[in-house]
């Protein structure tokens, strides 16, 4: 959630009964500075992508100056940075894409271990969720029961999150349907792209990393919708990196402009479930309300998923 979860976004998400994070993407400590003042004091975390992270880790000692209420690692091992966040008696997070990555989280001391299934949108990687959450869900109690489980990638309503409670998880971590709200840092084109496809119109690619000059691992693609400029360029990813028409450079005019056709909109699988662009607080109401009669009881909410 680069960028598209700022403060304000984060600060609506915690003032509506969850955890907000802002979205630290790759470190831009002047953004980051801007988007915890937008916070106005609110209790937010910050998530970062960490093998990016690893190249500035000034960036992190300057978030936890700003008393953050949790620190989200992803992408990369989180060993050589989580004991900044421990020293800072700041909760750590970490978002997993597999067991291997599980295992290295739980090694760092991981107070909350997400496991992202590919569903979602952004970077990720092959996993689903529907196995990937029980399995790491089991994993947790034979090694440390204390840690806490969330669900990631599809997730988007009460179904969503009562699904996840039955497989094990303590609760979820809600990626597009938070972006599809009035608080993220979204353009309205953008959005209105998102409210027209369905799960169908996405797809995982690595075309605009390679615009962007970005050198994530090739683990790692980004779901997207599909558009004019993955229509062109996917599959062509050699093409791409040798192209002397720039094309990263129109993409980034896309991007400044909000233009969904020319840059990419990361959402994931669970666009076809967003029906409206509403306030973050909304959303999670309905998605608890939902999950309890679904549920039958809202004692399981309160208490965590089915693992314990």
């Amino acid at each position: 959630m680069a960028f598209a979860a700022g403060g304000r976004l984060a600060a609506a998400v915690s003032q509506g009964g969850g955890l907000g994070l802002i979205g630290g993407g790759y470190g831009n400590r002047d953004w980051l500075d801007a988007q915890f003042d937008h916070a106005a004091g609110a209790a937010v975390g910050c998530g970062f992508i960490t093998w990016s992270l690893e190249r500035s880790p000034d960036v992190l000692e300057h978030v936890l100056q700003r008393h953050p209420r949790a620190i989200l690692l992803s992408f990369g091992d989180p060993r050589r940075l989580a004991p900044h966040v421990h020293a800072a008696g700041v909760p750590l997070l970490c978002q997993v894409q597999n067991r291997t990555d599980a295992e290295l989280a739980l090694e760092a001391g991981a107070d909350v271990i997400i496991a992202q299934g590919g569903e979602a949108g952004g970077h990720g990687d092959r996993r689903g969720t529907l196995t990937l959450v029980p399995e790491i869900a089991d994993l947790i109690a034979q090694s440390s029961g204390e840690t806490l489980l969330c669900a990631a990638g599809g997730i988007a309503d009460g179904r969503g999150l009562a699904a996840a409670l039955v497989l094990g998880a303590d609760g979820v971590l809600v990626g597009s349907r938070l972006w599809a709200t009035v608080e993220a840092n979204v353009s309205d084109p953008m959005h209105a792209a998102a409210l027209a496809a369905s799960g169908d119109g996405t797809l995982r690619t690595s075309v605009m990393d390679i615009a962007r000059g970005l050198d994530w691992p090739d683990r790692f693609t980004a779901r997207v919708l599909r558009n004019r400029f993955t229509d062109e360029w996917h599959g062509r990813e050699t093409e791409l990196r040798e192209s002397r028409a720039d094309p990263g450079k129109a993409w980034s005019e896309g991007w400044s402009a909000g233009d969904p056709d020319r840059s990419n909109t990361f959402v994931g699988e669970a666009v076809g479930l967003i029906g409206a662009i509403e306030p973050a607080a909304e959303v999670i109401e309905r998605m608890v309300a939902e999950a309890a009669t679904l549920l039958g009881s809202s004692s399981l909410l309160q208490q965590g998923g089915g693992r314990r």
